[in-house]
């Protein structure tokens, strides 16, 4: 029996239900908390103790996907990177590559190089903007500015290549809007140079404090049976114990040629779930280094911005890895410049879900501390 927000919320007419105890509902949101975006948990409480979550959401939902039907294969793009806003590159990616793919356009290397050194470079930046949320979602602001400070300098570097700081619309089918600034490669090596000893204080200063290290360790376990039943990919995933990363798994742009390591937890609780991304900024810097000074030569973009790019009739699917997990496009096409149908599998959707059977039998606190862990961004989720 299938039912609805209604059947669970509302209290039975009889005194000797089911509900009548000391149970009862409060909502917890809808709100903005910062980046997590608007999103509203209805509780059901045993006192401080959390019986059952339900995510409510819709929200902010702008119809992206029926949009995509009017909308050229090229035009879809930059709706892509207003999903989660945080991977908007490796968005970009995940369409383009599905064009790609199904249009048959072939790339050069330094297309590839220039893609898989973003991803990596937003990765990074993502991450960031995570850590200094979740110092502050558990009562610590000053993280919040360390994260925002380092995160300044990629964005700095972003904006003079793409002209954006948030919604960057760069990657496109058959390549990149422009080549990459004059100065991106030595910027980029500063930056690393810059961010590696403030890594190692990130660990320090958080990661290092007892108080977050009860806040995490031990709370909110997602068994690795469980997490892949959900559907849960990226970091949620692999801090679980599985070893899933489609850069390892089915490697698209150059991520077959770099040397990096997965970060796979062992606990699956809020811990893993911290020390994952935090090891995938380290990797990330690695993949980063071995690309940097070995961009090959060539053309940034290899199909001409007035051509509409016709995909021939058919179903098609593509996906990349983003700071949340797999991004999946699925389109139908019917053989003319726009697609007969766009659907849209986020990692959002299924990572937020497993909050459902890692909440019962925590507190309200621990609640917090979850959601931070999930890294949720809910436009991802809407759509």
């Amino acid at each position: 029996m299938v039912s609805t927000l209604e059947d669970r919320v509302r209290p039975p007419a009889a005194a000797g239900g089911p509900l009548s105890t000391q149970e009862f509902f409060i909502n917890m949101g809808p709100q903005h908390p910062s980046t997590h975006g608007v999103l509203r948990l209805v509780l059901k409480l045993d006192g401080e103790t959390v019986r059952e979550v339900i995510p409510v959401l819709g929200y902010i939902h702008r119809g992206i996907e029926k949009i995509g039907e009017h909308q050229t294969y090229r035009q879809f793009v930059h709706l892509s990177d207003r999903l989660d806003y945080l991977s908007a590159l490796m968005n970009n990616w995940a369409v383009s590559l599905t064009v790609e793919k199904a249009a048959k356009i072939e790339l050069n290397d330094r297309i590839q190089v220039i893609r898989t050194i973003m991803a990596e470079l937003q990765r990074i930046q993502s991450h960031q903007l995570w850590w200094g949320v979740l110092g502050m979602d558990l009562g610590a602001f000053t993280p919040f500015l360390y994260g925002f400070r380092d995160r300044e300098v990629l964005t700095d570097v972003f904006e003079e290549t793409m002209g954006a700081r948030l919604t960057m619309n760069y990657i496109q089918p058959g390549g990149l809007m422009q080549d990459i600034h004059p100065n991106f490669v030595e910027r980029v090596k500063s930056f690393l140079k810059y961010f590696k000893p403030k890594l190692a204080e990130y660990e320090e200063l958080l990661g290092g404090n007892v108080i977050l290290q009860e806040r995490l360790r031990k709370v909110g376990r997602l068994e690795a049976k469980t997490a892949v039943s959900m559907g849960a990919t990226g970091p949620v995933l692999r801090a679980s114990g599985v070893a899933h990363d489609l850069r390892k798994k089915e490697p698209y742009g150059v991520y077959s040629k770099v040397a990096f390591d997965v970060p796979v937890g062992t606990m699956g609780d809020c811990w893993d779930r911290y020390w994952v991304r935090i090891e995938e900024m380290r990797q990330s810097m690695r993949i980063v280094e071995q690309l940097i000074d070995n961009i090959p030569a060539g053309k940034h973009l290899l199909v001409k911005p007035a051509i509409v790019i016709k995909v021939p009739q058919g179903l098609y699917y593509g996906q990349v890895e983003t700071a949340r997990g797999i991004l999946g496009i699925f389109v139908v096409a019917d053989g003319t410049g726009y697609p007969y149908r766009i659907h849209l599998r986020t990692p959002n959707f299924n990572n937020l879900w497993s909050i459902t059977a890692i909440a019962p039998g925590l507190r309200v606190a621990d609640l917090v501390a979850i959601l931070s862990s999930l890294d949720i961004v809910v436009p991802d989720i809407d759509r």
